[in-house]
């Protein structure tokens, strides 16, 4: 298939129509998700990366604007990259009531539109996960030369090391146990690291690591392009004081892994509704999870039924 040949052509086919996009970022059509969601990630970010006005802001792999449209009213400059022109053509849509966004698309693994040291904080959020880890590699090489020395990365990709990492690769191992190994596996399928992987990268990158999450399905990281005069240890107790703000949170895990027993058909939607979901209201992380599993439901309402309203 011609979405298959390579990343940019499997996204602009996934992006084809707007709920296409939608669902390609979020899983969802639904737009009160999708702002649930980015807010959720949003202050991730913004605490990760200590967001201030006067920042100049790249994203890499922008798709919708999801988490652009959170960050982009806390900022100077939003940047954020995609190398799906269809993507960036729903994001500019998002995104038009904002003065100080611009968009640009790539066309490899590359950052080459942008010129060096141009940015002072960039971040990478559910992306790498899409990639073969050679590219992931280049494009952390990159954004180092597009930030400025001193400059903070913030990105995520998934925990293999993890309990709940290995359940969510589990989905990956069952998808090709029976393929049909002839055939080419999705150029952007689901893939995995550990957090001794990330630190190398980061490291051959010309990364310091200040700041490395991994109980959660996700590997998370925050770190400092190398210069001269960085105080990288400074750097390093911030991050390391904001964790449980940064971190995915043991109720979020739990949250997840019981969406994952639904999806490989260990536990009955109706079952994990009535177990975390029935009763209105909880905590941020619940209510997300709440929306976001209806909207799950409903794309499944041929094989599990009509979702709970």
């Amino acid at each position: 298939m011609e979405s298959q040949k390579n990343y940019k052509s499997f996204w602009n086919d996934k992006a084809s129509t707007v709920q296409g996009a939608l669902i390609a970022v979020d899983g969802s059509t639904n737009e009160e998700v999708a702002r649930l969601t980015g807010a959720h990630s949003g202050r991730q970010v913004a605490i990760a990366l200590d967001l201030q006005p006067g920042d100049r802001v790249l994203e890499l792999g922008c798709g919708v604007g999801r988490i652009g449209r959170e960050i982009a009213p806390r900022i100077a400059h939003w940047e954020g990259c995609d190398i799906s022109a269809n993507m960036l053509a729903v994001a500019r849509e998002r995104l038009a009531a904002f003065p100080n966004v611009g968009l640009t698309e790539l066309h490899r693994a590359s950052l080459q539109p942008l010129p060096d040291a141009s940015f002072d904080k960039a971040y990478c959020i559910a992306v790498f996960i899409h990639m073969d880890k050679e590219d992931m590699y280049l494009y952390l090489e990159d954004m180092a030369r597009v930030l400025k020395p001193g400059g903070l990365v913030f990105f995520d990709t998934w925990n293999i090391s993890s309990k709940v990492g290995w359940q969510r690769y589990a989905l990956e191992i069952e998808q090709y146990r029976n393929a049909d190994h002839a055939a080419r596996k999705d150029v952007a399928r689901n893939q995995f690291s550990s957090p001794e992987e990330v630190r190398l990268y980061l490291d051959h990158a010309g990364f310091d690591v200040l700041f490395l999450a991994a109980e959660s399905p996700w590997v998370q990281a925050v770190a400092v392009r190398r210069g001269e005069g960085v105080d990288v240890e400074a750097l390093r107790a911030r991050a390391q004081a904001a964790a449980a703000d940064i971190a995915y949170s043991p109720t979020w895990t739990g949250l997840f892994s019981g969406v994952l027993d639904v999806a490989s058909g260990r536990r009955a939607p109706a079952d994990l509704w009535q177990a975390r979901f029935a009763e209105p209201g909880g905590d941020e992380e619940t209510i997300m999870f709440r929306a976001w599993f209806r909207e799950m439901w409903n794309h499944n309402a041929s094989a599990w039924g009509p979702a709970p309203t």
